[in-house]
């Protein structure tokens, strides 16, 4: 036997094994590619359109048709006070809400996934409840029950119903990351002597921390854009998002498209560090 035909024969316990022919991509998954690209293009052209109009330099009042470039709208962001008033308002309540709601609802759901009371069914129900109301029966029943109370409408109406459907966001979404949890943990550190407390605070809580993270940025994203429930319970304070819809009659400033790019960018340096910090965590 030549060198030529040895090369050739297999060796015995290593079959020759024909090469893994890759199969052709049908027509289908290239219609299901253009449909998935089209379905972003409509998502995201809005946001584009709002960063391009931030560089605008309109001729009258509306920032409506595109002018020509400029950096003079990022220079001065804060020209319109009212404007930066609604905003930092806005930021306030979304901050302030945010983190009543975090501590509410965490702990609702720790005690959902881990108790089962009288009346679990309901407060189940009840939780899911926001999630799944117009926005508007949500609204006018706050400002009923607000007015039944001899309230008057104005920032502390406004934090309480931001509050309201927060919690119900946050529950739902620390609920999702308590489910996986590993409960003999807890087990286990009351087992070498820790308390109930000293346990939350140094097993649960970080365990659960990712989940809790992203349930406050969702919360915080949810009260800052809120429009239809802040305009039932609003009075006369004036949210950022009620500021844009009363400006769009009278004037659109580019100063707003501005504003609303840096909190885009801001929100996506956020949920870049909450997923770098999950995946920290896994590791």
């Amino acid at each position: 036997m030549t060198a030529a035909q040895r090369s050739s024969t297999p060796k015995a316990g290593h079959p020759h094994r024909p090469k893994a022919v890759r199969p052709r991509p049908k027509w289908g998954d290239y219609s299901l590619r253009i449909v998935a690209g089209l379905v972003l293009v409509y998502l995201f052209l809005p946001i584009a359109v709002i960063v391009a109009f931030s560089f605008n330099k309109p001729a009258g009042k509306f920032n409506y048709t595109w002018q020509g470039f400029t950096l003079d709208n990022w220079l001065d962001p804060f020209k319109y006070p009212a404007l930066t008033d609604a905003l930092k308002l806005s930021l306030e309540i979304a901050l302030i809400s945010t983190l009543i709601a975090l501590v509410l609802g965490s702990l609702l759901a720790i005690a959902l996934v881990r108790q089962r009371f009288r009346g679990y069914r309901a407060v189940d129900t009840f939780v899911i409840l926001p999630l799944t109301a117009p926005e508007v029966v949500m609204g006018a029943s706050l400002l009923t029950l607000f007015l039944d109370l001899g309230w008057a409408a104005g920032y502390t109406t406004i934090l309480i119903a931001h509050v309201a459907f927060e919690v119900s966001f946050i529950a739902m979404t620390v609920r999702a990351r308590v489910r996986g949890f590993d409960w003999t943990l807890e087990d286990a550190s009351l087992d070498l002597g820790a308390g109930p407390l000293r346990t939350f605070f140094k097993v649960t809580l970080p365990l659960i921390v990712p989940g809790i993270v992203a349930a406050g940025m969702l919360s915080f994203a949810l009260s800052l854009d809120d429009f239809i429930v802040t305009y039932f319970v609003s009075g006369s304070t004036v949210t950022y998002p009620l500021y844009v819809n009363a400006a769009v009659k009278a004037a659109v400033p580019p100063q707003i498209n501005v504003l609303a790019t840096a909190i885009l960018v801001i929100s996506l340096i956020l949920l870049a560090v909450g997923t770098l910090y999950r995946r920290k965590v896994k590791v």
